[in-house]
């Protein structure tokens, strides 16, 4: 008899196993790019949804209004707005003609904008700036100042703004007792919600609304500023406004830049404060461009020439937004070099 021997492979041999594929199954082996495809599509699988959500909330609504700004749409076509006359730019150019009612409204209202949104995004950066270097230093009771400090910005907007409605009435109203039948200060009591009054209470709003949000952000800007700084200076003899001036603010430019933008959009597209306050027909003081376009579209109800405004603001605000990004990147990259 003869015996045979056959010797099993070991890995040092350099043999394989069979039905293996350098110690991994052949039948699990997967495509190199599958993988590498698969993390490449999953960002904008992702995204997807988000996408969509945007077209059919923003980008078609857009695109019907600038339709519509083409259009001599009144109430007489509102169930069928799509048959309505075909205006070309004459809505434009009722807009632009300031000489004429439509386009002289227009302009008030944009000026009276202007300032409004001016006043409240100056002031709301400046209490923000305040109160956020005030809340760096330590102190008992800082977190209940601080979160006093949010109460409005948690608030809802319109409940807030009613509050304010009720605080500003002439009979009854708060603001009137305590300056006219408590302090003594005034002959009689104050309109506040007509003529220039109505002016300076939506700002008194708008910025008792504003300030905290300028607050949170510069708070949170200022927890990357290095402590070190502010010792290093106090030692070389600066005072607390040459730190502010040659630390703080520096520091913050790029918070800034982004807070401010956001302060002027949200303020120059501001419907809700005028709206609650005033109603569809607030005072010519208090007429800001939003609340102008709406009552010229569902009150005058001449929706093409609403929609002329939107498309006007839209673009003016688009326009605000490219060069103030340029202007603070082409800064930006200047005080790099």
């Amino acid at each position: 008899m003869t015996a045979t021997t056959t010797s099993a492979a070991t890995p040092g041999d350099g043999v394989r196993p069979e039905g293996t594929d350098g110690g991994r199954p052949r039948g699990r082996r997967t495509p190199r790019g599958s993988g590498r495809l698969r993390g490449r599509a999953l960002p904008y699988l992702l995204l997807l949804p988000a996408v969509l959500m945007e077209l059919l909330i923003h980008l078609v609504p857009m695109v019907y209004g600038v339709m519509m700004s083409f259009k001599q749409l009144t109430q007489f076509f509102i169930r069928n707005w799509t048959g309505a006359p075909w205006n070309g730019l004459d809505n434009y150019k009722v807009s632009f003609d300031f000489n004429g009612a439509v386009g002289a409204g227009l302009l008030d209202s944009f000026v009276t904008t202007v300032c409004y949104t001016v006043l409240v995004v100056g002031l709301s950066w400046l209490l923000g700036t305040a109160a956020s270097i005030l809340m760096q230093g330590s102190f008992r009771g800082r977190a209940v100042l601080r979160t006093v400090f949010l109460v409005p910005y948690a608030l809802p907007v319109y409940a807030a703004t009613i509050t304010f409605a009720f605080i500003f009435q002439h009979d009854n109203g708060m603001l009137n007792h305590l300056l006219h039948d408590e302090l003594h200060l005034t002959d009689k009591p104050s309109f506040w919600l007509i003529d220039s009054n109505s002016f300076w209470a939506m700002v008194i709003v708008s910025v008792w609304r504003n300030w905290p949000f300028a607050f949170l952000v510069l708070m949170a800007g200022l927890q990357n500023v290095p402590g070190e700084l502010y010792e290093a200076s106090a030692i070389d003899g600066a005072g607390v406004w040459k730190q502010i001036r040659h630390i703080t603010l520096p520091s913050l430019r790029a918070v800034n830049q982004v807070l401010l933008l956001v302060l002027f959009l949200w303020n120059f597209n501001d419907f809700n404060t005028p709206f609650v306050l005033f109603g569809k027909a607030p005072p010519e003081a208090a007429d800001l461009v939003s609340i102008h376009i709406y009552r010229n579209s569902f009150v005058n109800w001449n929706f093409g020439t609403g929609s002329a405004m939107s498309v006007l603001l839209l673009l003016f605000l688009l326009v605000v937004t490219a060069l103030y990004l340029w202007f603070t990147s082409r800064e930006r990259k200047t005080a790099d070099v």
